[in-house]
Order: structure tokens, then sequence, then C-alpha cells
């Protein structure tokens, strides 16, 4: 598929802005008191913290390479 050159790069570049700004959010989310109850086991609040993220990631991984492919088209 061939796209403009400025639509591959907005592809590639929110494929890496998701890429780099989600892992921090899920370091300070496993550090959240919220995160784990009294005995240690997750809480809803970090599952679906960590399915949101993991979800954003998975997409943001797809944006990126299919930028990239569409680079090098």
């Amino acid at each position: 598929m061939a796209l403009p050159l400025a639509l591959s790069i907005v592809l590639v570049v929110s494929g890496l802005w998701t890429l780099i700004v989600w892992p921090p959010f899920l370091r300070r989310i496993l550090k959240d008191p919220r995160s784990r109850n009294e005995h240690g086991a997750p809480t809803r609040f970090l599952k679906v913290h960590f399915m949101l993220i993991t979800t954003s990631m998975i997409l943001g991984a797809a944006t990126l390479v299919i930028g990239i492919r569409t680079l090098a088209a």
C-alpha cells in the first residue's frame, strides 16, 4: 500500500511515541499502592491499567510497523 511520505512519517512517529510513553506509566502503576491489596494480590486497578497499556503498546507497535513498511514501499 502506498501512502504519501508525510502520512508514513506520522505513523512512525505515532508508533514510536506510544512505545516510549507507556512503559514509564506502567512502572508508575506497578509502584502505586492501589495496585496490590494487603495480601500482595493484583487489584482491579492494576489489571485494568495493565490491559489498557498492553493494548496501547500492541497498537503502537502495529502502527510503527505499518509506517515503516509504507516508507519502504
